[in-house]
């Protein structure tokens, strides 16, 4: 008898494996039986994957080729399976009676191999009914397509489309067709409240914990809470919180008093105040809240005093900009998480909530700068060296892109200068700078260095498109206007990943990556 490979069990190879039946021994046993010739019992197995043979007949290549068709396309799928029935799928009755005649096997093999058969075979009928369902949708939402004397044929299909959507649910260790609702975006939303509650709320807090949490994004109705833990302004002890906020708000309060509302101030400090008052009006313009005199009045006595507590770098035009996503959060804190902010009135809210924001937002900006002050002293050399460590670093990574930009004249400072400024605060929506936020203050200990990093993946995230602009023009004006005015959180997770990708591969092996002379 010649070996049919198309129905063969292990059709891609008739050599003899060890552990797996033998083709020959196949043709040997079905000759016996044929013949009335008695077996060892050793060959239940081969007699029951026999039977059973038609259910991997479909190659791998097969089996994922259809799998993709059915998930984008079932009309495609449904004259497949009506063009492949022949050989594919086998009756699930004429199944059973194959095992039920199969008596030359053991008694025992015979009962188990009868109750996985009829098992699947009620398994398939039930599945058939409830895609019959599903086909039936979906032949109602293409029936101006359709013509009326199809209706039989289209009952067919049914049955074949119900039957293929059941061998996809059915194969072992193959996969699934995806079940969306179990696990829902809610549940993991309720799923990492529950963390960052458990952390807030011992007693002693975990603050390496909390970093590694918040470092893929905060909750927004905890981000406020842990902004402050995140920033150094609030301590690790829980009693003692409540009393150090009440004690720091009064001290940003008495310095406003001491150094703001002042009969007169010395040249210096009026200078000072009067870059702070032209730049704060020009702070997201197109914001109607930043554009209230309450909250302009706000950022000036903010910058005002930071700039005269820290004299060596003093206000530095950017710095407000940074002010931002403090005062947000801190103010969604105050109204509720549901409060539409860009348009909130803020003399609405009551003068006592109006100053824990200030001060709040005052003594976090305060701590963020502590890490960053470089960038803001005289020639402001922190931000220089960066630029410098972003061009080596692209140089490096995407020689590609690196020449091109060199080639149109294109120089790192004209358009990362502001990058490295402003924290990408002008480059993203002010949400997706909020969650960016999160992991900057989750890297509070290397901050400096996790920034150059999100501005490399940053500037590559845009790689093609800059590749295909060919003149400095072209390449200046998409540089300076990114298009991010659509971006979620979403990619801003894909930004820092990517970021920490690079920071892994770079950051503590920079001799390998060395020019060879």
């Amino acid at each position: 008898m010649e070996q049919n490979h198309e129905n063969s069990f292990w059709k891609s190879s008739i050599k003899a494996v060890p552990g797996r039946p033998s083709p020959k021994k196949d043709i040997k046993i079905m000759n016996n039986r044929g013949k009335g010739a008695s077996t060892s019992s050793s060959a239940s197995f081969e007699n029951y994957q026999q039977s059973v043979n038609d259910a991997w007949t479909i190659s791998e290549d097969e089996l994922t080729k259809e799998y993709r068709i059915l998930s984008d396309d079932p009309k495609l799928l449904i004259r497949r399976s009506s063009q492949n029935s022949s050989r594919t799928h086998k009756n699930p009755q004429q199944i059973a009676v194959v095992h039920k005649t199969s008596s030359s096997t053991s008694a025992n093999s015979i009962n188990l191999t009868n109750n996985i058969t009829l098992s699947n075979t009620a398994n398939i009928n039930n599945n058939i009914e409830s895609n019959q369902t599903d086909e039936t949708n979906y032949r109602e939402e293409n029936e101006h397509q359709q013509k009326p004397s199809n209706s039989s044929s289209s009952n067919e299909r049914s049955i074949e489309y119900g039957s293929l959507r059941q061998r996809f649910n059915s194969y072992p260790g193959r996969p699934q067709l995806l079940k969306f609702s179990s696990m829902t975006l809610k549940d993991d939303a309720e799923s990492k409240l529950e963390k960052f509650s458990a952390i807030l709320e011992a007693d002693l807090l975990n603050l390496k914990a909390l970093k590694e949490l918040s470092w893929s994004g905060a909750p927004r109705k905890m981000r406020a809470v842990v902004w402050r833990l995140l920033s150094g302004y609030l301590p690790t002890s829980l009693e003692r919180r409540n009393s150090v906020l009440e004690r720091k708000r009064i001290d940003y309060h008495n310095l406003v008093k001491q150094y703001f509302y002042v009969e007169s101030r010395d040249e210096a400090q009026q200078d000072t105040f009067r870059q702070i008052h032209i730049d704060v009006p020009r702070m997201n313009p197109h914001v109607p809240l930043f554009q209230q005199k309450l909250v302009q009045e706000m950022f000036e006595r903010i910058l005002f005093i930071w700039a005269i507590r820290h004299p060596a770098s003093g206000y530095v035009q950017g710095i407000n900009d940074l002010v931002t996503p403090f005062f947000i959060v801190f103010l969604q804190e105050q109204v509720g998480v549901d409060k539409v902010l860009e348009t909130y009135r803020f003399e609405d809210l009551p003068i006592e909530q109006r100053n824990i924001i200030e001060a709040d937002s005052f003594w976090c900006i305060s701590k963020f700068l502590d890490s960053i002050q470089d960038n803001y002293i005289f020639a402001q050399l922190g931000i220089q060296e960066k630029v410098n460590q972003l061009k080596e670093l692209i140089q490096r990574i995407d020689v590609t892109l690196h020449k091109h930009l060199q080639s149109h004249g294109v120089d790192y400072l004209q358009f990362s200068f502001r990058w490295m400024n402003n924290l990408l605060t002008r480059e993203l929506p002010l949400y997706c700078t909020i969650r960016l936020w999160d992991t900057y203050l989750a890297e509070s200990d290397g901050f400096a260095v996790f920034q150059l990093y999100v501005c490399a993946a940053f500037l590559l995230h845009w790689r093609e498109q800059l590749l295909q602009e060919n003149d400095f023009q072209g390449l200046m004006l998409l540089l300076q206007n990114l298009p991010t005015h659509h971006w979620l959180d979403s990619h801003i997770s894909v930004l820092v990943a990517e970021a920490f990708r690079l920071k892994f591969t770079y950051a503590d092996a920079p001799k390998h990556l060395e020019v060879k002379s």
